[in-house]
């Protein structure tokens, strides 16, 4: 496990941590964390499978300052110490409406940037995968049967435009993959990003990763009215990545005039192959299931794929598994073997900051909701 080397001099007395997470016991961690920290009490607990109630008794938190966690939480009531919460996730959408967030002003910091090398890799895999049609061989190879298919109309990426919705840290590390393959990025962000320093990313990854800089985007989209929203789907998207936290403001945000704009750019644009391909790992609410069926199926779009959906889990026999050119995963594009390590990392970056009396990373913004 690779970890940040910190200065010795800082000091959390007073503090007690408490690490609820799936994932086996990390000693190098630990001991790492107490050789920084000496003042620092820390606890582990391995949760069992899908376990959602804490693994002590409700006493124990009064004095827990520092929290690790997925979705275990307590009332303000249990916690009246807890000065800072560290998700193990990049989604704070469960969070929302918890009198321990909305009533109270604890930090609560996400988990951006565990995610991005990831996801990224999920999804250009799967555009990829649709663009050189890959589910038709790999089903050609079940069969036992060498066909080309309609192999004279595969595209490649390089001169094309990927639309990224939601410019946070899985979409800046998408923008840095899909650039390497040739790709013109576009950004969308509700905020506008008209100077350098605006563009600019504090939230943690992994070194040399990301768009920290806001470099990588051709043209940059902003705004909350649907109108701007519009402009940017009519900007001639032939990937779009709907990378956008799951928010009141969110909620199907993408849905069936959203699709109309897409196929009225692409109709611009000229052919059938330059209808968009829609991508979606942010949640499946975001986009409104059944609008997207009927886009997909009416030719307004050429595919999705999607790693979340709405409902989800998705049933059994629900429309989506047999939609033509769409590809489901269940939720498990953020899946790695170093998504424990990199979340220790952001722990451990964020108790330095305290340590210090900095503002932590990741927070999030109860204005905003992520």
């Amino acid at each position: 496990m690779t970890l940040i080397r910190m200065s010795t001099n800082k000091t959390l007395k007073g503090h007690k941590l408490a690490i609820l997470s799936p994932f086996a016991e990390p000693k190098e961690f630990l001991e790492q964390l107490r050789n920084e920290f000496p003042d620092l009490i820390a606890e582990y607990y391995q949760l069992q499978g899908n376990q959602t109630t804490a693994p002590f008794p409700p006493e124990t938190w009064k004095d827990i300052t520092i929290l690790l966690t997925f979705n275990i939480l307590p009332t303000p009531e249990q916690a009246p110490k807890l000065e800072y919460v560290q998700l193990q996730s990049a989604g704070a959408n469960h969070i929302l409406k918890l009198p321990i967030f909305a009533d109270t002003e604890i930090n609560f910091c996400t988990a951006n940037g565990v995610h991005g090398p990831q996801i990224s890799e999920w999804i250009i895999t799967t555009y990829l995968a649709f663009e050189h049609h890959l589910p038709f061989f790999l089903e050609k190879q079940k069969e036992g049967t060498w066909e080309r298919g309609d192999s004279n109309n595969i595209e490649d990426g390089l001169g094309k435009t990927i639309g990224i919705l939601g410019y946070g840290s899985i979409g800046r590390q998408t923008a840095r993959v899909a650039t390497a393959l040739g790709l013109k990025v576009h950004a969308y962000t509700l905020h506008p990003r008209n100077t350098p320093e605006s563009k600019r990313d504090s939230s943690w990854t992994p070194a040399g990763l990301g768009d920290p800089d806001g470099i990588f985007p051709a043209k940059w989209f902003a705004g909350g009215k649907k109108e701007d929203l519009h402009a940017f789907l009519a900007s001639g998207l032939d990937l779009l990545v709907i990378s956008t936290p799951l928010t009141d403001n969110t909620q199907h945000l993408i849905a069936a005039p959203e699709f109309r704009v897409l196929a009225d750019a692409a109709a611009a644009r000229g052919g059938a192959c330059r209808k968009t391909y829609v991508s979606n790992i942010a949640r499946g609410p975001v986009i409104h299931t059944e609008d997207l069926i009927d886009a997909v199926n009416g030719g307004l779009i050429r595919g999705a794929a999607l790693d979340v959906t709405d409902p989800e889990p998705l049933p059994d026999g629900h429309p989506l598994w047999t939609t033509l050119n769409v590809i489901v995963t269940p939720h498990v594009s953020g899946a790695s073997t170093a998504y424990a390590t990199r979340v220790f990392a952001i722990l451990e970056y964020n108790l330095l900051r305290l340590s210090e009396g900095k503002e932590l990373t990741n927070r999030v913004s109860r204005k905003e909701g992520y």
